[in-house]
């Protein structure tokens, strides 16, 4: 476990679940152990009756700078990649509860295409998505290339997926990345307030109403080992490898 996550059942909050990043002197990045973490706590609360809905938040200003660079580092240069990220990635897609997220200022990578699997998103005004990886010779993760052009069409998708453009909150609500745009102050309190709206609703009804709009997650599994492979041999290559090591020297 790491205390770069944590996980809280908030007494104001009944049923819901918060995973919260608690990493902000690294722009919560996110580690092996973190998305470890992670996948556990949604494991937990697929097993638990008691949790009806879960949400994820940052600190503020910060949602997650994405996956901590020294952990791709470490792979690219000859280390193994483990099973963490997929793990986490699978969970989240199959999770059974109600997700709800709660974005304040940088979402990056991962801090982007997390939102494409939840329920409900509140993003603050100053919040950035913004997805770098081809600009650092990888390529899309979390089956966003499969779930972004569904949601937001193909020339917003390429626009956040390929071309790296950086979409504002406003933007990201235009495109159905976001649910609604709230001040700074608010995200925390909106996104829970959503939950509990949730989590009383009857649990059987809900969970048959989200399966349905969510569909099957076959599809979602197989793109999200399918992209994992690609990016895997994209670490590995020298394009990365310069790609890297140009964005540390800007650093």
């Amino acid at each position: 476990m790491t205390d770069h996550i944590l996980i809280e059942r908030p007494q104001d909050a009944p049923g819901v679940m918060v995973i919260r990043f608690n990493r902000a002197e690294k722009k919560n990045a996110i580690t092996r152990a973190m998305y470890q973490a992670m996948t556990d706590a949604l494991k937990a609360a697929d097993a638990d009756e008691a949790v009806r809905a879960t949400v994820f938040l940052g600190s503020d200003g910060c949602f997650s700078a994405g996956n901590d660079l020294n952990d791709f580092m470490a792979f690219a240069m000859g280390g193994t990649m483990g099973r963490e990220v997929i793990d986490f990635l699978h969970a989240l897609a199959t999770h059974g509860k109600p997700l709800v997220s709660g974005v304040d200022g940088l979402a990056i990578g991962i801090g982007t295409t997390i939102h494409l699997h939840c329920d409900l998103t509140y993003a603050s005004a100053r919040t950035r998505f913004r997805t770098p990886f081809v600009d650092l010779a990888l390529v899309p993760e979390a089956a966003s290339s499969l779930l972004a052009p569904r949601l937001m069409g193909h020339q917003r998708a390429f626009a956040l997926l390929a071309a790296g453009d950086g979409f504002s909150a406003d933007a990201a609500r235009e495109a159905g990345l976001v649910y609604a745009v709230v001040e700074p102050g608010a995200v925390e309190a909106e996104a829970l307030a959503a939950a509990c709206r949730l989590a009383a609703k009857p649990p059987k009804a809900l969970a048959i109403a989200r399966s349905l709009i969510r569909g099957d997650r076959a599809d979602v599994l197989a793109r999200i080992d399918e992209e994992a492979a690609h990016f895997a041999a994209q670490l590995k290559s020298a394009e990365a490898r310069a790609a890297f090591e140009a964005f540390i020297a800007r650093r």
